[in-house]
């Protein structure tokens, strides 16, 4: 388990006080605005900034405990780490900036050099030096330096933030076969919705140095409270799904979940793989009958749970559906002469869903966006080797 609790004041503006938990494994997203003290708790982590009181604990090792004296140095907490620019050494060639991530590892077993190069693409680019790469290489070539140093903890801090959209369409698939193969518990740094949605099995939300909400990601992303982070028009649901059905003729899929099914557009999916749906409040539209005549195909029944005054026109309406909750965006006027109040029986007509397949497909993003570059296969499965494996490195 990854336990943080830590507090510091940075003068007289801003201070943090950020607790929660994540499990020790998987991809564990700080996600916020800039400013909010994403990076500082990073860097609190690392022990790259002290806190002023608190604890991290990831595991079994203790790295601060101000109660109890304990502050671990930075070279034995054994956590790689990967900024938005990758640092490499210009001077020397993608093969020797690995092997200086090699020569720094700790502990007893290590993350094979041959399975790194393979799982993150880079094997072509070996003899190459860093000013000859792309961003996106650049990045795979700093993330597998961080591997190869032996971390119990990997820390992203924004690796994608300097990356155009082309160049995170290539590196994203590569993170996600990290997060699915190497079982390395990472904190990833983001304020983007799309990453965090993509990649995260957790997620940490912060506003202005406080943890507003901590837990599983379709939990913690549906919540109205978040609308200061993620903003009026990108607020809405996240429903984990299964893929059911496809329908070739009309490329459309069917994805079920616990309260009923959505047809979306065809995914590249095999039936019964997991499939995450993000339907925004701005996509949901409210009407009193069940909709016959109408075009939109997705259409669930549910009870209204909340009504919310929002800023200017807007009303947030909350309708459960049974194990779900899905949030519609309406106007304050459509609200009242709709008569809406709590316990009412409505149905919902959902106009567009975004489907976050934890693959490189956003349903709702531009055609080129969609697609993502093939990945070379695995050759060898991660291994991990013995300590006393003879090493290969060359200065």
């Amino acid at each position: 388990m990854i336990e943080i609790d830590v507090t510091l004041a940075r003068g007289k503006d801003f201070r943090l006080e950020a607790a929660f938990t994540a499990p020790d494994r998987g991809v564990t997203s700080l996600f916020g605005r800039s400013g909010a003290g994403k990076s500082t708790i990073i860097h609190m982590v690392a022990g790259t900034v002290k806190p002023g009181s608190g604890h991290i604990r990831i595991g079994d090792a203790v790295f601060f405990d101000a109660a109890r004296g304990i502050d671990m140095p930075m070279e034995q907490r054994r956590v790689g780490y990967v900024f938005q620019d990758a640092r490499l050494f210009p001077h020397m060639r993608v093969e020797t900036n690995l092997r200086y991530g090699e020569r720094r590892a700790r502990g007893d077993r290590r993350i094979g050099f041959d399975a790194v190069v393979s799982m993150l693409g880079i094997g072509h680019l070996l003899a190459r030096r860093p000013h000859t790469l792309s961003g996106g290489e650049r990045q795979r070539v700093a993330i597998g330096r961080a591997l190869l140093s032996q971390p119990r903890l990997l820390l992203m801090d924004e690796p994608l933030a300097a990356l155009d959209d082309q160049r995170k369409a290539e590196i994203l698939p590569y993170l996600e076969r990290l997060r699915d193969e190497l079982h390395l518990p990472i904190l990833y740094v983001s304020h983007s919705l799309e990453e965090v949605l993509r990649l995260s099995d957790t997620v940490a939300a912060m506003i202005d140095g406080r943890v507003i909400a901590a837990g599983p990601v379709a939990e913690v992303m549906s919540r109205p409270e978040l609308l200061p982070v993620i903003g009026r028009f990108d607020l809405g649901t996240i429903l984990d799904c299964t893929v059911k059905a496809h329908d070739p003729g009309y490329a459309l899929s069917t994805l079920a979940f616990p309260d009923g099914e959505l047809r979306v557009p065809l995914v590249d999916l095999p039936v019964g793989a997991p499939a995450r749906a993000r339907v925004r409040s701005r996509d949901v539209a409210i009407s009193l009958s069940r909709p016959i005549d109408v075009s939109v195909t997705n259409r669930l029944s549910g009870i209204v749970s909340e009504i919310r005054r929002e800023e200017g026109p807007y009303a947030d309406v909350g309708i459960t559906l049974g194990h779900a909750t899905l949030r519609a965006l309406v106007t304050m006027e459509s609200a009242e002469r709709l008569a809406l109040e709590p316990g009412m029986p409505v149905w919902l007509m959902i106009k567009a869903v975004a489907v976050d397949s934890r693959s490189p497909l956003f349903l709702n993003a531009p055609a080129e966006a969609q697609m993502a570059p093939a990945i070379p296969p695995l050759a060898p499965t991660l291994r991990l080797v013995g300590a006393d494996s003879p090493s290969r490195a060359t200065d």
